[in-house]
């Protein structure tokens, strides 16, 4: 699992969102802008923070594996013809919304 020919700082470059996040992190824990007088309010900011890694990870691993999958199909169905994956892109719908009453 470990990928150890490049260094972390080279394999977040290629991940610039998520290494913004480990950056507020790092701000969070050297308290930076100074307002974290109580470990609550420190812990709840970590958490958060985690919490948005995490969702931006999935997020990125979830494109990558759809990306390579795609390839994979396209090289395996080369020639074929008939057979084309269309990227329909993220899906914009949240469901059908309750009504107000």
């Amino acid at each position: 699992m470990k990928n150890t020919k490049i260094g972390l700082e080279e394999r977040l470059d290629k991940h610039p969102q998520i290494k913004q996040r480990f950056e507020t992190l790092l701000d969070i824990v050297e308290d930076a802008d100074g307002d974290l007088d109580k470990a609550n309010a420190a812990e709840e900011r970590v958490i958060q923070e985690l919490q948005q890694i995490g969702r931006e990870a999935i997020e990125h691993w979830a494109k990558a594996k759809e990306e390579k999958q795609t390839e994979k199909y396209q090289k395996d169905n080369k020639g074929k013809g008939r057979h084309k994956i269309k990227n329909k892109g993220k899906k914009k719908s949240s469901g059908i919304q309750p009504s107000v009453k």
